[in-house]
């Protein structure tokens, strides 16, 4: 199970003076390129005081997920299952020593770097709680990829929740790294949600993904 998350626009500022060692991040090989590239424009960025990724992302959608609250079994899967695709980094694990950074991602520098970098992920099951605009540089293969989409009801109909959907996606995000084991298809994924979440299973069509619908 790979779980895609966005990070988030809330960062903590890390308090310990730890150097950023490029070769020590995840997919270094595939990555230290860009990474360099992007360090080299945004020179305002502290090399010099770094900590885990877990810390450093602090928005809506890490509050929810809530790593530092999770059993050492749970933080082992969510170490092994969560990807998050950084607009610095390109794609860090939560264990990942990074500095604080704020700006948008550039699509056209990351695409062909994250292909390689992801190259047979999507071989395994995808769980996509990524915002739209962090999941146009990286596409996995749709037959195998769930995302998570969040709505409300309103007179009856489905209406789209767009800022609070993180919260909801870091709840999903929580809860399936805290189950004993992994859900292998969209079927056993909605299945468990279901005992937690009011939510449907949306059939993947074309180039479409599969697709979780929770109604919140």
């Amino acid at each position: 199970m790979l779980i895609l998350l966005p990070p988030s626009e809330g960062k903590n500022a890390p308090s310990r003076m730890k150097r950023l060692k490029l070769g020590s991040l995840s997919f270094a090989d595939a990555l230290t390129e860009p990474r360099e590239v992007i360090l080299k424009k945004y020179k305002s960025i502290d090399q010099g005081m770094c900590d885990v990724a877990a810390k450093v992302y602090s928005g809506v959608l890490y509050q929810s997920l809530d790593y530092s609250s999770l059993s050492p079994a749970a933080k082992s899967r969510a170490d092994k299952s969560l990807l998050i695709i950084s607009a610095a980094f390109g794609a860090v694990r939560m264990t990942d020593s990074i500095p604080f950074y704020k700006f948008k991602i550039e699509p056209k520098l990351w695409k062909a770097p994250l292909a390689e970098a992801l190259d047979g992920f999507d071989d395994e099951f995808v769980i996509d709680a990524r915002s739209s605009t962090y999941a146009t540089v990286w596409t996995p293969h749709p037959a195998n990829t769930v995302g998570i989409r969040v709505f409300t009801k309103v007179n009856g109909q489905k209406k789209v929740i767009t800022h609070m959907s993180k919260k909801y996606r870091g709840e999903v995000a929580r809860f399936l790294v805290s189950q004993s084991s992994n859900p292998k298809s969209p079927q056993e994924l909605v299945t468990l949600l279901q005992k937690k979440f009011n939510c449907t299973l949306v059939k993947q069509v074309g180039k479409q993904p599969w697709f979780i619908d929770l109604i919140v």
